[in-house]
């Protein structure tokens, strides 16, 4: 392992805070144009604000939401699941069309069928 360069620094005695970002996995049960409601296997702290990477069919977006409401679920031997709301924060143009698009897309009646034999 290399040393870091020599630079001046705060080290010892000061406390300094920090945040890591974590990628996890989460179930959306529904999804509109304002935000989302999914199961998650942890807890988000209400009035939090998260970044989420949506994978919407054949694209992706990233929107930032704020936790409206989480709170415990269920309970799976042993293993808690947690049901949150969040609402999206100022999204992108991009993020609102490619949301928009796809809940087009999944509200799609689907096609009639205007004539057809069997045999």
């Amino acid at each position: 392992m290399t040393e870091p360069p020599a630079a001046p620094g705060v080290a010892g005695a000061a406390r300094i805070a920090g945040e890591v970002t974590i990628s996890h996995r989460i179930s959306i049960d529904r999804i509109t144009e304002n935000g989302m409601e999914f199961a998650a296997p942890f807890v988000l702290h209400n009035d939090s604000l998260h970044d989420f990477r949506l994978a919407l069919d054949q694209r992706s977006i990233v929107v930032k939401a704020r936790v409206v409401r989480c709170q415990v679920g269920e309970l799976n031997d042993g293993v808690v699941i947690y049901r949150c709301d969040v609402e999206f924060v100022e999204p992108a143009p991009h993020a609102v069309r490619t949301i928009a698009e796809f809940l087009t897309v999944r509200n799609a009646p689907p096609p009639r069928v205007i004539d057809g034999d069997i045999s």
